[in-house]
């Protein structure tokens, strides 16, 4: 059975992993026949109220919030390797581009978390398939845009395409419902939420990007 890693980046649209995209690729993972790691790096995040969509002014654990959504079956990032896992996803939400990277705050010029960006580039460089949804993407730009030039989307706006642009990606516009596969480097990316209606147009672009990933690692 095919090992996938899922890197969450919290629990809650705007503070961590997007609950709709983490669970809808933890369904996809599961239906297609493959097996669900979970991974979060073990760093705090700020808080976000999500009825008042305001910051608290507290603080919490990525990795324990990220918990809630795989049921404490979890582990920190920094114990993953490329070498047990066939292919990594990483869905979206605010916590891809705020705790996974830097994204949300410097642009192209972000950075990655060092855990994180350890095991995306030990698996690009162990040829193993990298997916990323919604806004997540970016994490993977700032990784690997300067060394590999990915294809990559999320979706069609603008602003953030010229900022994926900008860090030496390609980007793609792309439809809710589809994906873009780069063969070249092994890259999978859909909009989801990015540019989704509703939960069901995010489950389709979601069920086509983990079933090509799955399909790049036979």
């Amino acid at each position: 059975m095919k090992k996938i890693g899922v890197i969450l980046s919290g629990c809650g649209v705007r503070d961590g992993s997007e609950i709709h995209e983490a669970v809808l690729t933890l369904l996809a993972i599961d239906s297609n026949g493959a097996k669900a790691v979970c991974l979060a790096p073990d760093i705090e995040l700020d808080e976000v109220n999500h009825l008042t969509m305001q910051e608290t002014g507290a603080k919490r654990k990525v990795l324990v919030e990220a918990a809630r959504i795989a049921r404490g079956d979890i582990a920190d990032v920094k114990t993953a390797t490329a070498a047990e896992l066939d292919a990594i996803v990483l869905p979206g939400g605010f916590g891809a581009a705020k705790n996974l990277c830097s994204f949300a705050f410097d642009g192209p010029n972000g950075s990655v978390q060092p855990d994180v960006l350890k095991l995306i580039r030990d698996m690009a460089a162990a040829k193993k398939p990298i997916c990323a949804i919604c806004i997540a993407p970016a994490v993977v730009a700032l990784a690997l845009g300067k060394d590999l030039a990915p294809r990559l989307t999320i979706g069609n706006d603008p602003g953030t395409a010229q900022a994926i642009s900008a860090t030496g990606s390609s980007h793609v516009e792309c439809a809710a419902t589809e994906c873009v596969v780069d063969r070249d480097h092994l890259i999978v990316s859909t909009p989801a939420y990015m540019l989704a209606g509703g939960i069901s147009e995010a489950a389709k672009g979601i069920d086509k990007a983990i079933k090509a990933t799955l399909e790049l690692t036979r």
